[in-house]
C-alpha cells in the first residue's frame, strides 16, 4: 500500500465527476498506478479538499465502471487488469483523452462550423422545436498524425445565449466548450453502434482504404435532469482495438 504520495489540493466545491476523472488519471499513470488499493475516504477527502460525500460518489462511479471494488474489512481494491485497458467503448471519453489513454498524441484539423435548422429527427432527439437553430460542428481527429475519427456534433444554438458562436474556439474539446460557455456538463449519453461505409467525403478525410468499414457511434449526450444537449456522429477507423466491459448483474 502506498504510504507517501502527492495529489493536487482542490479547494472549493468539486463535482464528483471531476474527482472521478482525476482518480482515473492517477490510477492509470499517477500516484496510484503501482498500488493495489486506494487510501480511505477520509484520506482522499483531506488530500483533495472535498467532502467525503463527493469522494463516496466518485468511488461509486469508479466501481460501476469496474475499476475498483469496495470490500468491507479490506478497503478499496483496484482492478488493475480493467484499469489498464487502453480503449474502452463503454466509457464516454472526449477524443483527446481517449487518444492519450491509448498512448498517442491527439490533434484536430478540418474544423467546420455552421448553423442549420433542426430537422424533425434532430428536434425530437434534442427536445427543441423543429426548425430551431443548431450549431453543426465538424472536425477530423488525429492520433500522432494519423486520421482516426471524424465527428459531427449538433448543439442547440439557444444553449449559448447571446454569445457569438463564431467567437468560440472550436479547436477545444466540445465538452470543454459546453462547460465554459454554457455551464453544462455532459454526464451520460445513449449511443447506438453501427458498421458503415460513410460518405466518400468522410472516407477521404480519414484516408480509409477501399473495402474497410468504419465504426459509427450515434450518440445523444445528457446533462442533469436527463436534458439532451448534444447529438454526435462519430466515425472511427480500425486504428483502435476497442474493449467493452460487460458486467452480469
Amino acid at each position: 500500500m502506498l504510504q507517501d504520495y502527492e495529489l493536487p489540493h482542490l479547494g472549493g466545491k468539486l463535482m464528483s465527476t471531476q474527482v472521478s476523472a482525476l482518480l482515473i488519471k492517477e490510477l492509470k499513470g499517477g500516484v496510484f498506478s503501482t498500488v493495489d488499493r486506494l487510501p480511505s475516504e477520509v484520506e482522499l477527502s483531506e488530500r483533495l479538499g472535498v467532502s467525503r460525500t463527493v469522494i463516496r460518489d466518485a468511488l461509486a462511479d469508479l466501481e460501476r465502471e469496474g475499476l475498483i471494488d469496495r470490500v468491507r474489512g479490506i478497503g478499496t481494491v483496484i482492478n488493475r487488469d480493467i484499469v489498464n485497458l487502453p480503449t474502452r467503448l463503454d466509457l464516454k471519453l472526449e477524443y483527446y483523452e481517449f487518444i492519450r489513454a491509448a498512448g498517442y498524441t491527439p490533434s484536430a484539423d478540418n474544423i467546420l462550423v455552421r448553423l442549420e435548422p433542426a430537422s424533425a429527427d434532430l428536434a425530437e432527439r434534442l427536445q427543441v422545436d423543429e426548425g430551431a437553430e443548431l450549431i453543426i460542428y465538424e472536425k477530423r481527429v488525429l492520433a500522432s498524425g494519423t486520421p482516426v475519427i471524424y465527428s459531427i456534433d449538433y448543439l442547440p444554438r439557444a444553449l449559448f445565449g447571446e454569445i457569438n458562436y463564431m467567437d468560440i474556439d472550436w479547436s477545444l474539446p466540445v465538452f470543454d466548450i459546453l462547460d465554459r460557455h454554457c455551464g453544462l456538463t455532459v454526464l451520460t449519453d445513449i449511443a447506438t453502434v453501427y458498421a458503415t461505409n460513410a460518405s466518400p467525403f468522410i472516407r477521404q478525410k480519414l484516408q480509409v482504404p477501399d473495402g474497410d468499414a468504419l465504426l459509427l457511434l450515434d450518440e445523444v449526450g445528457f446533462c442533469k435532469f436527463s436534458r439532451p444537449v448534444i447529438r454526435s456522429l462519430e466515425f472511427y477507423t480500425n486504428f483502435f482495438d476497442f474493449t467493452m466491459l460487460r458486467k452480469k448483474f
